[in-house]
């Protein structure tokens, strides 16, 4: 009963923030650059064809040896130093990606190692796509008001070369590699950081967008490697229609919920899929573009990594202030998607 009683002491002395601000950004991507020119040369395409249809010019691509975990460890620790914070000092690991350095143990885990973390902190994985990153905040949101963790770090690390199929034009020319990272803390200042977030996901329709095999259902074999199919399938089509109509409709369910306006948004941040799919988003919720943060052009769809990368060069950049609104919306395989609504702190 003593150590009950006890336990239940510290429980009740735990001190819950007013709210969850992010207090550093981070990104990485590989050296090498991968232009629509380079890609000519053993794609049947053109710059012109893959331009005009997702406002892609270029993408990173990690080296051979370059794992997920890697770009994960670069990423992170340009979000302590942008935090002033060591890696001591964080106390739960959260990395979304759709392919690990290896099924398991977790890419969380390798990456706490790689940092040197201390032993007693959960780490873990999260899988939800595009949306990863947005998925990532809110529970590590959620968990840290819970008064248990004070200094979180999101980690949105994406090797998607090595699941491309270079033979497949349609799906071979629109992503990238790169990392995103932000050290989320817990704050005593009210009425900022991470304001709302709207998530939801539709599994009906899974071959949208996927990678059938290297699962439970398709486990690798020489047929499964031989017909490629642990790589990258999309219906391009599908997945168009559905990123607008997602992609707006959730943005405008957190303003909604919220009370926020779209004309207080001061910068629009959308998963860089595709400039096409920015560009009616962005009208349909009545931002003007000069709000909206792109630059697809020149990493391609990085997936969940896509949204941190973005993020941590708007910062650096100077386009976000204390005080502003941001808005976060992303869509991925599964169908998932999520919207967040930030209030930048202090």
């Amino acid at each position: 009963m003593l150590i009950r009683r006890n336990v239940l002491s510290e429980i009740m002395e735990i001190k819950k923030p007013k709210s969850i601000i992010i207090s550093g950004t981070g990104r990485y991507v590989p050296e090498k650059v991968l232009t629509n020119l380079d890609l000519m040369k053993f794609v049947d395409t053109s710059d012109e064809w893959i331009y005009e249809r997702s406002g892609i010019r270029q993408r990173h691509i990690a080296g051979e040896n370059e794992t997920t975990s890697d770009m994960a460890l670069n990423a992170s620790r340009e979000a302590l130093a942008s935090a002033g914070m060591d890696a001591s000092e964080i106390d739960l690991v959260i990395v979304t990606t759709v392919n690990p350095d290896m099924m398991f143990p977790s890419t969380a885990c390798i990456l706490q190692a790689k940092l040197g973390i201390r032993n007693n902190i959960p780490c873990f994985d999260l899988e939800a796509a595009c949306s990863g990153f947005v998925y990532g905040v809110e529970v590590a949101t959620r968990m840290m008001q819970s008064g248990f963790y004070k200094n979180a770090l999101v980690v949105s690390s994406e090797k998607l070369s090595s699941i491309l199929n270079w033979e497949d034009r349609a799906t071979c020319v629109l992503f990238g590699d790169g990392a995103g990272a932000v050290v989320l803390s817990a704050s005593d200042q009210e009425g900022v950081g991470i304001i709302d977030t709207v998530l939801g996901a539709d599994g009906s329709d899974t071959a949208m967008l996927r990678m059938p095999a290297g699962g439970s259902m398709m486990p690798a074999s020489a047929e499964t490697v031989a017909k490629k199919l642990h790589s990258v399938q999309m219906d391009g089509k599908s997945v168009f229609k559905h990123a607008v109509k997602t992609m707006q409709e959730k943005a405008l369910e957190v303003l909604e919920r919220t009370g926020v306006p779209a004309e207080k948004i001061a910068l629009l941040i959308p998963h860089q899929a595709n400039a096409r799919i920015i560009e009616s988003v962005a009208k349909r919720i009545k931002i003007p573009a000069e709000k909206v943060y792109v630059n697809v052009e020149r990493y391609a769809n990085t997936s969940s990594a896509s949204i941190p990368i973005a993020l941590d060069e708007a910062v650096r950049a100077g386009k976000i202030s204390a005080g502003d609104y941001v808005l976060f919306v992303a869509f991925g395989a599964g169908m998932t998607w999520g919207a967040t609504l930030v209030k930048w702190g202090k």
